[in-house]
């Protein structure tokens, strides 16, 4: 597994909205200067999180952008796969994305990326945005 800016800036916001928002609509421009992200890059994120369900809008002077769901719901492995995908170090042992890769010929070590997999998943899992706050 492997983060991208995807995954991380998000994280990032839902974790800055958790702490700030209080069930109040954050401004982005207050997300983007705590963490130098582009304006542009996180509104094309926030796209993708309130499709999922994970954030509201509202326009206007009071508006801005707020958790849909509590903090304590939202699993840190929910939103990496939704930015980037599997989990697994190869998707011929993800459990969401599975495909066939070369590498699922030789079952020893597939055996270790499953492990790997279980490892990294069980910590991500149980990791909810509430507890990076």
């Amino acid at each position: 597994m492997k983060l991208t800016t995807k995954s991380e800036y998000s994280l990032l916001a839902l974790i800055y909205m958790a702490r700030t928002g209080n069930g109040r609509f954050v401004k982005i421009e207050d997300i983007c200067g705590e963490y130098g992200i582009s304006k542009k890059y996180l509104e094309n994120l926030f796209l993708s999180l309130k499709q999922a369900k994970y954030i509201k809008t509202k326009r206007g002077s009071s508006g801005g952008y707020k958790l849909a769901v509590p903090s304590h719901s939202i699993s840190v492995a929910e939103i990496i796969r939704l930015m980037d995908g599997a989990l697994a170090p190869t998707l011929g042992v993800s459990k969401y994305f599975f495909e066939h890769t070369p590498i699922t010929k030789e079952k020893k070590i597939m055996h270790v990326f499953k492990q790997i997999r279980d490892y990294i998943s069980n910590k991500v899992e149980r990791l909810k945005i509430s507890d990076l706050v």
